[in-house]
């Protein structure tokens, strides 16, 4: 059980202290940091006063003398005073008895309390994971909880797989209301009403097809090709489109739908399914693009030639039937042998897509691919193989496309705002803000320790600066830490109602359009682009609930993300299980006061070498190198070394691995 902190009155406030608010951030010692807008320095609240607040809450502190375990510390003190709110009340964890009592011991290591369950009667056997809401929490004892949903046994893949989506404030099934909505939306639009296609731009008889991962189960973007001739210059003109699957004609606003889809804010995407933000009836049927059926799509198609110069541009409503259901793969085999199905029609689109690039490369884009991962599976869930997805050239063709629709939509939309001297509110753009000065000091500094140089001045850098980094570690042994620094370093992209460009892509306009099956802010583009498209004036109100929506999504997104790591981190612990005593190769990807983080080559799997654990020498951190360097061997470790490592250990329940050195 985990001790509680006991409360200490020693401290004597400063008099009539002033009342500050702010969220809390606790470190895992229990320390608390709260940052209060227009104040240079976060004020430090020790773990005596931070009276039950837990992680992101918003709270109201007071400044205090800092006196014993403070004194180890040069920030301003303070205390909490009153939690304004909570950022978090419900939890997974494993419920455990102890003397009679059922407590809850959760998975979020940022929750230092285990949670009582005075409810709790039903003989429950220990080791069985719950979700569970936080009810009261009376200072000087343990928080109280009531049971939503008792998961299953602690290790069982599904269990796991579902503890994690649930943790992550996502919900794992649909309300019967929004199932039952989406099932009378199969029976009324399917096959699509005559009435509804007399309305729309008719590709159907225009090749059409989908390019996919093999395990997708919704297309929800796809696209076409046509040859126009040549212009007057003797230049081969190709009609492009790129078509979304149309989902705002079936998600109407205020439905029960689309509370759900608010509510979700995207899909989330687990090493082994998918969690739709929509019922599995359009996410997987009638919005899904798949071949050789009729589909509602709103689509953006452009008159380009093989330089990637676009002459014309069109928006709007139309209707299409996918010819084919390419895979990445097979989409690629085909490339590569020159011939086969729509050979001409791919090889075309590629040299294309490879000019867009270009242009985007050359207008300040950043090349940020990294590798990832996949798994593959037994009948149980066990992971039998942990492997790099390999990136293809028709993974970049797609994306190019996709980037293509989605800028100019952004762009049309900017512009159409600034022609009738519209505020910018009621749009949802995708921004990327220019590095933090700070961090990237300490890039230049941590690059600079491997050998490299990072142009920087003032804390500024230029796209052009990270471009020629990221081409002098291409294929470098330290290209994957390198590229990782980098991308920490970076702000992160958001969603907002105010336009202020996109770093990474160099991109002056930018939006997401391409994926509403998956993303709600691309269904809320969808919709004001068809308003603008239909000269529908929005309410003045419209710009403020943007902006909300537009926040609500950033931080569903960044939910989703840390579910998809949490379940690529169980699986690698978990297959890492049976490899305890084997030996593999690794890089040193991190030095701390505590330890070597390194990861392995192949799968990718992170563990730590404790540096009590190394005990041939005393090791000292040399900060400025990022290397651990013997006192008397002399001995160095350093970040991106090649290091062999024995698998010592492997704690699903923390997801952590122990490795050793191995000779």
């Amino acid at each position: 059980m985990k001790k509680e902190h006991s409360s200490n009155n020693e401290q004597k406030s400063h008099k009539n202290p002033k009342i500050l608010e702010g969220s809390i951030v606790l470190t895992s010692k229990g320390v608390g940091y709260v940052e209060i807008e227009g104040q240079e320095e976060e004020i430090e609240i020790q773990p005596e006063r931070v009276h039950t607040a837990l992680h992101g809450d918003e709270v109201k502190i007071k400044l205090v003398k800092g006196t014993g375990n403070a004194n180890r510390s040069k920030r301003v003190q303070g205390e909490v005073t009153e939690i304004v709110k909570r950022a978090k009340t419900e939890f997974v964890g494993t419920i455990e008895k102890e003397q009679g009592r059922y407590f809850l011991i959760p998975d979020d290591r940022k929750m230092y309390k285990d949670i009582a369950l005075p409810e709790l009667k039903n003989p429950v056997e220990n080791g069985t994971k719950a979700f569970v809401k936080m009810t009261r929490w009376e200072e000087g004892k343990n928080p109280e909880g009531t049971v939503i949903k008792i998961i299953g046994k602690k290790g069982v893949h599904e269990v796991e797989m579902e503890s994690i989506v649930l943790e992550k404030g996502f919900e794992t099934s649909f309300p019967d209301e929004v199932e039952k909505e989406a099932e009378h939306i199969e029976k009324t639009e399917k096959p699509i009403p005559e009435a509804e296609i007399k309305t729309r731009r008719d590709f159907r008889d225009t090749l059409t097809f989908t390019i996919d991962p093999v395990d997708a189960k919704d297309f929800d973007d796809a696209i076409s090709f046509k040859k126009l001739g040549k212009d007057a210059k003797g230049n081969e003109l190709y009609e492009i489109g790129v078509h979304i699957a149309d989902v705002s004609h079936y998600v109407r606003e205020k439905s029960q739908l689309d509370k759900e889809a608010t509510k979700r804010g995207c899909s989330i995407y687990l090493v082994d399914r998918t969690v739709p933000m929509l019922p599995e009836v359009l996410s997987n049927d009638i919005c899904s693009l798949k071949p050789d059926e009729d589909r509602l799509t709103f689509s953006a198609v452009f008159e380009m030639d093989i330089k990637g110069r676009i002459s014309k541009r069109w928006f709007g409503k139309t209707i299409i039937h996918s010819a084919k259901r390419f895979t990445y793969e097979t989409a690629q085999e085909t490339i590569n042998a020159k011939s086969g199905q729509y050979f001409d029609e791919l090889n075309t689109l590629n040299i294309i897509a490879k000019k867009l690039a270009g242009d985007k490369f050359a207008a300040g884009a950043i090349d940020f691919d990294k590798d990832e991962v996949k798994f593959e599976l037994d009948a149980q869930g066990r992971p039998l193989r942990v492997f790099r997805k390999e990136r293809l050239e028709t993974h970049k063709l797609v994306e190019d496309y996709m980037l293509l629709a989605n800028r100019e939509v952004a762009e049309y939309i900017f512009k159409e705002n600034q022609a009738k001297k519209l505020r910018e509110g009621a749009f949802i753009y995708r921004i990327h803000d220019l590095p933090d000065p700070e961090k990237v000091a300490d890039l230049s500094i941590f690059v600079k320790a491997l050998g490299y140089d990072l142009e920087a001045h003032d804390g500024k850098v230029t796209s052009r600066s990270l471009r020629k980094l990221l081409g002098d570690i291409a294929g470098k042994p330290e290209e994957e830490l390198i590229k990782t620094a980098t991308i920490r370093s970076m702000a992160k992209a958001i969603y907002s109602t105010k336009n202020i460009g996109h770093f990474g892509l160099g991109f002056k306009y930018y939006t997401h359009f391409t994926s509403p099956i998956r993303r709600y802010p691309d269904l809320l583009v969808h919709r004001v682009l068809f308003n603008y498209l239909k000269n529908i004036k929005m309410s003045d109100t419209e710009g403020a609930r943007y902006e909300s929506l537009a926040l609500r999504s950033t931080k569903r997104e960044i939910l989703a993300a840390e579910a998809e790591r949490a379940s690529i981190k169980y699986k690698q612990v978990e297959f890492m299980q049976n490899k305890v005593g084997q030996t593999f190769m690794g890089t040193i990807t991190g030095v701390t006061e505590w330890g070597i983080y390194v990861e392995e080559q192949e799968t990718k799997c992170e563990g730590m070498i404790k540096l009590r654990d190394i005990g041939d020498d005393f090791y000292i951190l040399d900060q400025k190198n990022y290397a651990l360097v013997g006192e008397k061997t002399k001995k160095r470790y350093a970040l991106g070394d090649k290091i062999k490592f024995k698998v010592m250990n492997a704690d699903l329940e923390k997801k952590t691995l122990d490795y050793a050195f191995a000779q």
